[in-house]
């Protein structure tokens, strides 16, 4: 699977007993639509838990806002509050990260709609 998101934090560097490091991070991915019959848009995040094995000097280039692409397979992962209720996670375990920019500002990650072309008829075809 391939998704395309910002980080919500820095990333962080774990190391365990065997001296294999992961690194964890969070990534959102922004989405927008606009409902049938409205002029309204509506904006949605969707937040990731994602881990990386294969190198961790990629660490510090992960920071807030960047924004990356990544391969992998996803998961979901489940757990118990402290008040009691169930909760859920997706998480992330990533093959592949490509970076692809910094956010201008340190505030939160804006959401881009995408528009799609949409042709008329057969005849705006280009072949």
């Amino acid at each position: 699977m391939e998704i395309t998101a910002r980080l919500t934090g820095d990333a962080t560097v774990s190391s365990l007993k065997n001296e294999k490091q992961v690194v964890n991070f969070n990534v959102a991915i922004n989405n927008s639509y606009r409902q049938k019959g409205s002029t309204e848009i509506t904006k949605t995040a969707t937040y990731v838990q994602c881990s990386y094995w294969v190198n961790s000097t990629i660490a510090k280039y992960l920071t807030k806002g960047t924004l990356v692409e990544l391969q992998g397979r996803i998961g979901v992962s489940g757990y118990i509050a402290k008040d009691g209720t169930a909760k859920g996670s997706l998480t992330f375990h990533v093959n592949s990260i490509k970076l692809h920019g910094r956010s201008n500002s340190n505030t939160e990650a804006p959401v881009v709609p995408i528009a799609t072309p949409i042709m008329e008829s057969a005849g705006d075809l280009p072949f």
